[in-house]
This record gives structure tokens, C-alpha cells and sequence, in this order.
């Protein structure tokens, strides 16, 4: 056979055997196709398209076809923004950097026609925070907040569902330290009302309108949530408009919750020892005035101390320009204290300028030589007015023999004219003050009386007023 004829007849048989492969390909093909359109018993289940897994979610929600830059239904009428809140807890309320913590669940609800997908059971579907990032959600940011963030344990706390009619839930779990501007004026008796505020950063009343979606019943609170220095009274929302002169109007949502703070702490902590220190400083009163140190130590002791506990109050409080009501119970207190201390030194004085009185009137009448009708008086602090009637008529040596062992007792003669007693009675009913002057065991018998009765007057005042 020529070589001619051999080349063509090799060529014959690779033509033929290509064609089968290509033939034998093409029935493979026809048989994957019918397999794949043979729905298998898990897609049996479920007829939703939307809950299969034959292409990207993006390719379902046609998130590539439309431009999520721009707000829905841009160049129309606002875009109503539901919102509700639960809180889960409040954290920490802090009355020197006037702030409070509280974590809470937000969700907004909106529709968006562009996220709209076929669904024969009207099913919805649920992402996470992936998805967020490639669409419009809307832009609330807490006003007057310090910090705030989305917890993100173990991913990041942010849950996104979409209706087939373009209706979506979004959802996320933030904490929040945000501003409290407290009036502490009624410290420890008070009550403070703070406020979480919403509002939308950049799309004013005329793109997007903030509102409670349920009114009042859009908050929600833990039952289990507690504070350590407060009751909690109650939650209420509130909405209005905020004006910036350079932007505009926004619509502004807040949360609002009063609080009443737990007295018994303070009154363990403050106003008792206080209390304690006023009627240790009252002890003075009964300690006889010539037992200076222990009068003295007891006044300075009473002092410090009352100093030490308003410098301890004063420590865990921010330095506000007004008066508390801890601070005027505490300074009035103080006063009180003091008051005792400077009631000694009157007390030592006037005992003292007694004291030199009598020495000088032992130097002026040295003896009875030469006065009638004398009576003798033993003045060494312990005889009064009655022991020295006691002893008229006696002479000196007399005195002397019948009680020689108190040889330590000065003995004056004192000339006295013939007053009767009733008149020198009469003599001594004076003025009430120049009675305290002569007789300074009576500074202490009044203060006995008024310092208690002034304070517990003070305290029926105080918790009446400030109750």
C-alpha cells in the first residue's frame, strides 16, 4: 500500500474516535443535568427557595444590583426608623464623674424594597453582621455618650433579618457610659433622673424620622436588674426634635429612668458616728472642771475625729459649688462639737478669775482684829454659802482646836455686816447671766439642758425637711 493511502486511513480512524469521546461527553452531561434537576429528600423538605444553597446570598438579595450608599427611597419622603430597647443591666452609676453604665439590646425596624426577595412561604431569612456591612442600616449614635461598644464575644453581637416584602430587623447588644447630669443638693436624700438619647448622625427629619415603635411598651427591663446604692422607681421613653443651627432638625428618642438612693448605708456610715461623736463631746459636761486633761483630750479627740469623717465624705464626692445636705448636718454637727470644747474654756476661765478674786480678798482682810459681829469661813473649794452661816460666832483659835487635822484649809475672817438671810437671798436672785458669771458649776448644769435639747431640735428639723 503507498504511504499516501496509509496516512489517510490513520487519519480516518482518529476522526471516528474523536467523535465517539465527543459523543459519549455529551450523554454525561445530559445525565448530570437531569440529576440536578431531580430534587433529592433534603430539598424535598422545604420548597422555599430562599432556604436553599444554589448560589450566593448576594445573587439572592441583588445586593450588587443597587447602590446602598444612598438611604431607601432617597429623594422621597422620610424613611419611618422603628426602635425598641431592652435593657439588660445597669451597670454603674458613678456621682463623681457624673456618668452611668448600661448595657441593652437595640433594634431598628425599616423597610428596604432593594432587599425585597421571591419566597413562596413568606419566611424569613437571618444573617450577621457580614451582611451589615453591605447595605444601608441606619446611622443612631447615643448623644452625650463617653464610650459605648458592640460586644463582639465570640463574634461580633449583631443579628440582621429580612422579610421577602423588603422588611428588616436589625439588631445588636451594645454597652454605653453616658452623661448624667445629677443635682447632688439633697445628698444622700436624694432622687436622680438620668437619660439615654438616640438620634441619627447625618439624616435630618426630612430623610429619616426616629420613633418609639410601640410607644411605651418599646421598653423593655430585666426583672433581675439591681443597683447596690439605688432603687430603681421606673423606665419611661420620650421623644422630640433637636435643633443644630448648622445641620438642622433631628428627631431625638429617649430612654429615661429615676432612681431613688438607699439611705440606710449613709446613715450607717455618716450620720451615726457623727451623732455618736456629738454625745461623746456632751460627756465634758459631767467631768468636774478642774480635771483639765481629761476635759481636753476628750473636746480635741471629738474634733479630729468629726474632721476625719467629713474629709471622708467629702473625698468620694465631685467638687461641686453648692452645699449638700450630708455637708450641713456634718458642719452643724461640727459646730456642736466645738462649741463643747470652747464651753470648757469658759468654764476654766471663769474658774480661774474666781480663783484670783478670792486671793486677793485674802490679802485685803488678813484677820478679824477689831470688827464686831465677824463671821468666820474655811474657803477651800469644797464650803458654801451654808457651811459659812454654819460657823458665825466662831473665833479663830476655836476653829482651829476642834479640827486641827485640816491644816491644809485657809482660814478668813470675813467681816459681814448684819443682813438678814432673807435679804441676801433676795440679793442672789439676780440676773440669770450674772448668776452664771459668780457660779461657773452652772455653765455646765445649763449645757447639760441646751446642747442636747438644740441638737435633737436641729435633727427633727434636718429629716423633716430634707425626707
Amino acid at each position: 500500500m503507498p504511504p499516501l493511502y496509509r496516512l489517510l486511513l490513520v487519519t480516518l480512524c482518529l476522526a471516528v474516535l474523536a467523535q465517539s469521546r465527543r459523543h459519549r461527553r455529551r450523554r454525561w452531561a445530559a445525565g448530570q443535568l437531569e440529576a440536578q434537576r431531580q430534587p433529592s429528600n433534603i430539598y424535598k423538605r422545604n420548597h422555599d427557595l430562599t432556604k436553599t444553597r444554589r448560589g450566593k446570598t448576594e445573587q439572592l438579595l441583588r445586593v450588587d444590583d443597587h447602590d446602598f450608599t444612598m438611604r431607601p427611597a432617597f429623594g422621597g419622603p422620610a424613611i419611618p426608623v422603628g426602635v425598641d430597647v431592652q435593657v439588660e443591666s445597669l451597670d454603674t452609676i458613678s456621682e463623681v464623674d457624673m456618668d452611668f453604665t448600661m448595657t441593652l439590646y437595640l433594634r431598628h425596624y425599616w423597610k428596604d424594597e432593594r432587599l425585597s426577595f421571591p419566597s413562596t412561604t413568606n419566611k424569613s431569612m437571618t444573617f450577621d453582621g457580614r451582611l451589615v456591612k453591605k447595605i444601608w442600616v441606619p446611622d443612631v449614635f447615643f448623644v452625650h455618650s463617653k464610650r459605648s461598644f458592640i460586644h463582639d464575644t465570640t463574634t461580633d453581637n449583631i443579628m440582621l433579618r429580612l422579610y421577602p416584602d423588603g422588611q428588616v430587623l436589625y439588631s445588636m447588644r451594645v454597652t454605653v457610659t453616658s452623661m448624667c447630669n445629677m443635682d447632688l443638693s439633697r445628698f444622700p436624700l436624694d432622687t436622680q433622673t438620668c437619660s439615654l438619647e438616640l438620634e441619627s448622625y447625618a439624616y435630618t427629619d426630612e430623610d429619616l424620622m426616629l420613633y418609639w415603635k410601640n410607644g411605651d411598651e418599646s421598653l423593655k427591663t430585666d426583672e433581675k436588674i439591681s443597683l447596690s446604692q439605688f432603687l430603681i422607681q421606673k423606665f419611661h421613653t420620650t421623644s422630640r426634635l433637636a435643633f443644630y443651627s448648622s445641620t438642622g432638625w433631628y428627631n431625638r428618642l429617649y430612654i429615661n429612668f429615676t432612681l431613688r438612693r438607699h439611705i440606710f448605708f449613709f446613715l450607717l456610715q455618716t450620720y451615726f458616728p457623727a451623732t455618736l461623736m456629738v454625745m461623746l463631746s456632751w460627756v465634758s459636761f459631767w467631768i468636774d472642771r478642774r480635771a483639765v486633761p481629761a476635759r481636753v483630750s476628750l473636746g480635741i479627740t471629738t474634733v479630729l475625729t468629726m474632721s476625719t469623717i467629713i474629709t471622708g465624705v467629702n473625698a468620694s464626692m465631685p467638687r461641686v459649688s453648692y452645699i449638700k445636705a450630708v455637708d450641713i448636718y456634718l458642719w452643724i454637727s461640727f459646730v456642736f462639737v466645738f462649741l463643747s470644747v470652747l464651753e470648757y474654756a469658759a468654764v476654766n476661765y471663769l474658774t480661774t478669775v474666781q480663783e484670783w478674786k478670792e486671793r486677793k480678798l485674802r490679802e485685803k482682810f488678813p484677820c478679824t482684829c477689831g470688827l464686831p459681829h465677824t463671821k468666820t469661813m474655811l474657803l477651800d473649794g469644797t464650803y458654801g454659802e451654808s457651811d459659812t452661816n454654819s460657823l458665825a460666832g466662831y473665833t479663830r483659835n476655836q476653829i482651829i482646836s476642834d479640827d486641827v487635822e485640816r491644816h491644809d484649809k485657809i482660814v478668813v475672817h470675813m467681816g459681814v455686816n448684819n443682813e438678814s438671810n432673807s435679804a441676801r437671798k433676795r440679793r442672789l436672785k439676780g440676773p440669770m447671766g450674772l448668776r452664771i458669771m459668780q457660779n461657773t458649776h452652772a455653765i455646765d448644769n445649763y449645757s447639760r439642758l441646751i446642747f442636747p435639747a438644740s441638737y435633737i431640735f436641729f435633727n427633727l428639723i434636718y429629716w423633716c425637711v430634707f425626707c
